[in-house]
């Protein structure tokens, strides 16, 4: 969509930070805050998406996400269009049901 000269955008985060120590754990979870203060929404597992009113406007929060990564991180950024956004197609496979309990044992005296 557009209104008098400005592009809606969608940014994606996608990434993926260890947490192997308990260091990388508080950097995974620190990242992961600013992100959602920045007005990022959990889209998936280690993906997050913001919507921005332009180009300019998604530039800003790109730059934050740059600023915020851990040492040892990868982040990847994608911006689509409104219009990209609104093609993205999702498919769901069989929902997940709840194991079946164990057999109970046999109790032999």
């Amino acid at each position: 969509m557009e209104l008098s000269g400005y592009r809606f955008m969608w940014v994606l985060a996608m990434f993926d930070l260890p947490v192997d120590t308990k260091k990388a754990r508080r950097a995974y979870a620190d990242f992961r805050k600013k992100l959602l203060k920045d007005g990022f929404t959990k889209m998936q597992f280690s993906v997050y998406v913001r919507h921005c009113a332009s180009e300019e406007n998604a530039g800003v929060h790109i730059a934050r996400v740059e600023k915020a990564v851990p040492d040892d991180g990868e982040v990847r950024i994608l911006t689509i269009t409104d219009k990209q956004f609104e093609r993205m197609r999702i498919f769901w496979g069989k929902r997940r049901k709840a194991p079946e309990p164990p057999p109970a044992q046999l109790e032999l005296f």
